[in-house]
This record gives structure tokens, C-alpha cells and sequence, in this order.
């Protein structure tokens, strides 16, 4: 069930954001700029709407319709399948888009050709990455997301709540406020909505930007004040008579968090920027070293803001859930954490709507660019004619560039969103590995510190773990798109055609989907055996691991997310304010484009399902291997856990060495008549 919803929502999202990416770029001509605006955030609203309700459903399904005694397992099942599916379409999907992107982007600086000039037979392929990787694995990502916090928080329910009363008022809340969610969130949509279209629908510009951030706080409120509301209705005795209300505290620190943390991304990535607008500054005299530099300090400072407010927001939960919450549950503050990170998504249809947002305008200039529908005879008369206006191809143009300007700022602000529920949340799923581990916190608790050597170590080996992903992504990415800029090179055709053909077009999805497969395969098998190894080495350096991956990995999504979102803008940047397309200056930025392509799209987003992932997943083989080890013995459990490490080792060797650039010349093959270099290594 798990797999199959990750790939259902995924296929419905690729398929709405393609129809809303056609009918953004034709409702352009008009232009206005509200058509732009509207259709691709009600396409993402409906994404998010039919994401959270499937999710909500499956959940159901298991807790009113399987037998108590199976529920437990079937949940954790439930939310292993998400994220296998989630991880495997995050990573194949951010690996195919950037090498599509990059592969696209660098023809502009080659040939000093246009943007999604359609005689470059890569913009088929960055189209195609567009939806694949920011339509398919987000929204797979965001059903994993809601599903997995769920699960963490019934599963700590369970294990830390001894009364079966509160455990069944507990779980009817979270459900319940599972619902609000969508509630709230939709009201939000249609009243932000209606505001946008009676100030904007007969404007002749806009701030992009605007509605969408007026969207994200109105929605942040509206949660807000519906989960103190229902949370008094349905636990008014709950403890001492205060928890409703501490409850709701609680969650609202993480529903404050969605709406702060866009904001700090904005600080950092949006084209008002003062830092992405000192990359622009610094690339005018320093050119693309300075532009590089520059967004790496942007990257780093947005990641220690960033983690301040989420320190800051899980430390207030903490503090109201030791106000009293120890009468109920043991580890009230992990409880806190868990509800940080549901508050996190309290407006999730929202978040997943601003995210998808970004996709539908990067491929409406993309489409309105492939048509040639300027060059077509007559077609403003036709255009007339049958549909009752004149198209005003430049207006169009301008408006459909400075809307992928937001796209491109909402699309980084949802990212540190999902990373820090996944880490948040991965806490509170870490505390349930800890309790079956000390017998409910009774024993061996001495060896959860840094006294104990095993922890230390798996402390250190998470972060080895980190930067190796980041590091095989990035090169799965770099082989990749050196294959597709030696093919595009080699195929390219500017004179005497105005557009690519068909089948040049197709090797380059062919190239981009080779190296995206191979990618995710040896990424997705080192992650897996290399879980399944440190699980069977010890379960205290297991529990050090499982630490240090999630917080490694919270610092470096953050930083490569906004990093990459900062380095885009700024070419943005010149391409719409400045224009000074085809200038030294273009070139710069296009180059630190190119850079945070894999920072922002392939290594950083797919973190999040990766921690998720291992950390479920092994909540079944830690348990294992403290059984067998009881069993057998412990010289047979490190002789598998030896045997896996082993096995991971080897796909680490592949993920670099394997997928490294051939230094001989590559053997000749036949594309469409013309020999091109071979793209199968």
C-alpha cells in the first residue's frame, strides 16, 4: 500500500502539473499576468488536497480495518513502502532532471543561444526533467512525509503511553487534526484566492510573490486557531484538564515553523535577495568563481539561521510538554518533537501546493519558447478569431520569466520544510528503536553517551554516510550531463531548421534516464546495506548512527538547498531585471546555475525520504539483530554484519568509481545518421 500510493500521488501530480504547464504559457498571451499565477497554484492545491486526503484514507483503512494485534506492524510496513518508493523516485528523478538542466543550460554559454531554444535538442529532456523531478518526487516525497510522521507519532503513542484511554484519545486527535489539516488549508486556498483574483485578475503586473506568501501565513493562522478550537472539543479532561491546551501549544511551534522557514528561505534565495543579489554583484567582476563563492556563503548562512529557529521552535515545545505531560507518557519531550514536526505540516496542502508551483512555471516559458508560436503565419488573426484577443507575445514573455523567478524561490522554500520534518520526526521514531532497546527505559541506558564507544562511533560513521550521498548523486549527475553535452555537441543543428529533431531529443531523455537509473541503484543499495550492517554491528552505535544522519543531513539539505535556490535566482536575475542575456555576465551565472543544479535538486531533497527510509527500516533489523545476537550468538551477527558491510562497500566503489567519466575516447555509435559518442558507460 505504502509503494502504491508513493507512485499514485507521483503519477497524479506529473499529470496535472503537465496539462497546467501548456495552459500557463497560452493563458500568457493574453497579457495579464493572474492567469499566470492562478493555474499552476490551483494545480499544485490540487495535488496537495488529493496527496493528504489518499494518505489520510490508506491510514485509516489500517487502524479501523485490521485486527489490533496487526495494525502496529501493518503501520510500520505501511510507511517502509512510502519511503522505499519516495526515496527511489526522489533520487532517480532529482539525478534525470539536473542532468537534463545542465545539459540544457551549458548550450547557452557553448552557442550563445536563447533560453529552451527548441534547434537544442536537450530542452525536451529538461522539460521532461522538470516534471520528473519536481512534479513525480515531491509529491511522492510529500505522501511519505505525512505517512511517516504519522506513523512515529502513533508508534511512541503506543510504547510511552501506558493508559489505553489516553492512547485512544491521543490517536482519535491526531487523526482528527489530520482532517483540520485539509480543512484548513482549503478554506485558506479559496479566501486567499478570491483576495489575489479582485486585486490582480485586471492588473497589468504583479509581485508573484505576494499571494503565495499571503497564501503560507493566512493558512499558518487559520491551522493555528483550528487546533486550539478542536483540541479544547476533544480533549477537555485530558491530564489535569490543561493538555488540550498544551497540546495545541506544541503543535503550533511546528505550524509556526512552516510559515518562518519559508520566510528565512526568502532571505536567502528570492530574487529581492540582498543575498542572491551580491551573487549578481560579486559575478560582475569576479565572474564565476566570485558567483560560486558567494552562493556558498548564502547556503551557509541560510543553514545556521535556519537551524536556530528550529532549535529554538523545538525547544519551546519542550519546554510547555514538561509542564505536566510526564503524568501521561514517559519522554513527554520526544512527544514534543513528534508534534513539532506534525505541526511542521499542519498546512501541508499548502506546502506541497507552493512547491509544485515552481515545475508549472519553469515549463510554461519552456513550452511557450518550443512552440514557435511567434513564428507561426497569421497566428495573431487566428488567435482572434477563435479564442477573442490579441496575443501580446512580449508581456507574455516578461510575465511567464518573472513568475519562474517565484516558482523558483517557493520551490526552495519547501524543501527545508520536509528535511527538518524528517529529522524532527525521525527523533521521535529513534526514541521507539531506544525504548524497545532499554526495556521501556529500564536498563542500559549507561550506553546511550559518548562514554560508550560504540555510540561515538556510529556518531562519526553517520556523517561519513552524508557526505558520501551527496558526493554519488553529484556524480551521477556530473557523468551524466558530460555524456548529454558531448551528445547535444555533437547533434546540434543551427542553420536551416528552427527546431531539434525527434530523435536527438529522445537519445538525450535516453542519456539522462541511463545514468539516472544507474544513479539511483547504487545509491539506494549502499544506503540499504549499509543500514542493515550497522544495525547487526552493535544497537547503541546503530542508535549513534541513526543520530548523526539526521542531523548532518539537516545541515547539509539546508545548505545545498538554498545555495542552489540562490545561485538560480541570480541568473534569474539578470536574465529578467538586467537583461543581459548572452553577456560575460549571463555566462557567470549560468555556470553557478549549473553548480546548484545537484545542490538543490538531486543531493538535498532526496535526504529526506533516505533518513526516513533507514530509520523505519530498521527499526525491524535492529530488532532482529538483538534477537539473533541473543540466539546465536554474537560472532555470527558481526560475521553478517561484515557480509553487508562488504556488499555496501562495493556499490560505494560503483557509485564513483563506476559511474566516473571514461578518460579514452568513447566508441562510436549511430544516432539518427551521425556518429555521436557512447552514452552507455
Amino acid at each position: 500500500m505504502g509503494i502504491a500510493g508513493s507512485y499514485s500521488v507521483a503519477w497524479f501530480g506529473i499529470r496535472v502539473n503537465t496539462f497546467a504547464n501548456s495552459r500557463t504559457a497560452f493563458a500568457s498571451l493574453r497579457g495579464k499576468p493572474y492567469p499566470c499565477f492562478a493555474i499552476p497554484l490551483s494545480a499544485g492545491m490540487s495535488i496537495g488536497m488529493l496527496l493528504i486526503s489518499v494518505e489520510l484514507v490508506m491510514m485509516l483503512c489500517i487502524l479501523l480495518f485490521i485486527p489490533g494485534d496487526y495494525a502496529g506492524p501493518c503501520f510500520i510496513g505501511f510507511a517502509i513502502g512510502e519511503s522505499l518508493g519516495a526515496a527511489a523516485l526522489r533520487i532517480a528523478g532529482g539525478i534525470f532532471t539536473k542532468i537534463a538542466d545542465i545539459g540544457s543550460d551549458l548550450m547557452k554559454i557553448v552557442f550563445n543561444i536563447k533560453e529552451d531554444d527548441a534547434r537544442n535538442p536537450g530542452v525536451i529532456a529538461d522539460c521532461t526533467g522538470d516534471n520528473a523531478g519536481d512534479s513525480v518526487g515531491p509529491s511522492a516525497d510529500g505522501f511519505e512525509t505525512y505517512g511517516v510522521t504519522g506513523v512515529a507519532l502513533i508508534t511512541f503513542i503506543v510504547l510511552a503511553v501506558k493508559e489505553p484511554t489516553v492512547q485512544v484519545q491521543l490517536l482519535v486527535w491526531i487523526f482528527v487534526m489530520r482532517v483540520v489539516m485539509i480543512v484548513a488549508s482549503g478554506a485558506s486556498y479559496l479566501i486567499n484566492g478570491w483576495v489575489a483574483k479582485v486585486r490582480y485578475a485586471a492588473a497589468d503586473k504583479m509581485n508573484f510573490e505576494a499571494p503565495l506568501t499571503s497564501l503560507v501565513w493566512l493558512t499558518s493562522i487559520v491551522s493555528i486557531m483550528l487546533t486550539y478550537l478542536v483540541s479544547y472539543q476533544l480533549l477537555p479532561t485530558l491530564g489535569d484538564g490543561t493538555m488540550w491546551w498544551k497540546i495545541s501549544t506544541v503543535m503550533t511551534c511546528g505550524t509556526l515553523a512552516g510559515a518562518l522557514i519559508p520566510e528565512l528561505v526568502k532571505v536567502f534565495t528570492s530574487v529581492e535577495s540582498i543575498h542572491t543579489r551580491e551573487i549578481v554583484s560579486s559575478s560582475k567582476e569576479g565572474g564565476a568563481s566570485l558567483n560560486i563563492l558567494s552562493g556558498l556563503v548564502a547556503g551557509n548562512f541560510s543553514a545556521y539561521w535556519l537551524g536556530i529557529v528550529i532549535m529554538g521552535l523545538m525547544a519551546l515545545g519542550a519546554w510547555v510538554a514538561s509542564l505536566g505531560m510526564d503524568a501521561l507518557m514517559v519522554a513527554p519531550a520526544v512527544f514534543a518533537f513528534g508534534l513539532v514536526a506534525f505541526g511542521f505540516l499542519g498546512m501541508g496542502p499548502v506546502t506541497i501546493a507552493v512547491d509544485s508551483y515552481g515545475p508549472v512555471t519553469d515549463n510554461a516559458q519552456s513550452i511557450f519558447e518550443l512552440s514557435l508560436i511567434e513564428q507561426e503565419p497569421n497566428i495573431a488573426a487566428e488567435l482572434q478569431r477563435d479564442f477573442g484577443f490579441a496575443p501580446e507575445f512580449e508581456r507574455s514573455k516578461r510575465f511567464l520569466e518573472e513568475n519562474d523567478g517565484a516558482g523558483n524561490t517557493f520551490k526552495a522554500t519547501a524543501k527545508p520544510v520536509l528535511i527538518g520534518t524528517a529529522v524532527v520526526g525521525a527523533t521521535t521514531m529513534i526514541f521507539s528503536i531506544i525504548v524497545a532497546l532499554t526495556d521501556g527505559l529500564t536498563q542500559n541506558l549507561d550506553k546511550l553517551s559518548m562514554l560508550h564507544p560504540p555510540f561515538l562511533l556510529g556518531l562519526l560513521t553517520g556523517g561519513a554516510i552524508i557526505y558520501w550521498f551527496t558526493g554519488a548523486s553529484t556524480q551521477a549527475v556530473t557523468t551524466g550531463a558530460y555524456r548529454a553535452v558531448e551528445f547535444i555537441k555533437r547533434n546540434i543543428r543551427l542553420e536551416g531548421v528552427t527546431k531539434a529533431s525527434v530523435a536527438d531529443s529522445k537519445k538525450v531523455v535516453e542519456i539522462c534516464t541511463l545514468y539516472a537509473q544507474r544513479g539511483m541503484l547504487n545509491i539506494f543499495l549502499t544506503v540499504f546495506f549499509s543500514a542493515l550492517a550497522f544495525a547487526f554491528v552493535e544497537p547503541y552505535f546503530f542508535i549513534g548512527y541513526l543520530i548523526s544522519i539526521a542531523l548532518f543531513g539537516l545541515y547539509q539539505a539546508i545548505f545545498m538547498a538554498n545555495a542552489g535556490g540562490a545561485w538560480d535566482n541570480a541568473k534569474k536575475i539578470v536574465e529578467v531585471e538586467l537583461k543581459q542575456k548572452g553577456t560575460d555576465l549571463h555566462a557567470a551565472t549560468v555556470v553557478g546555475d549549473t553548480v546548484g543544479d545537484p545542490f538543490k535538486d538531486t543531493s538535498s531533497v532526496a535526504l529526506n525520504p533516505v533518513i526516513k527510509f533507514t530509520t523505519l527500516f530498521c527499526l525491524l533489523a535492529v530488532e532482529l539483530a538483538v534477537s539473533l545476537r541473543a540466539s546465536q550468538g554474537a560472532g555470527l551477527v558481526h560475521l553478517i554484519a561484515a557480509i553487508f558491510f562488504l556488499i555496501s562497500v562495493y556499490f560505494v566503489w560503483r557509485s564513483f568509481y563506476g559511474m566516473r567519466i571514461q578518460r579514452e575516447e568513447p566508441a562510436a555509435a549511430e544516432v539518427g545518421g551521425v556518429a555521436v559518442g557512447a552514452v552507455s558507460r
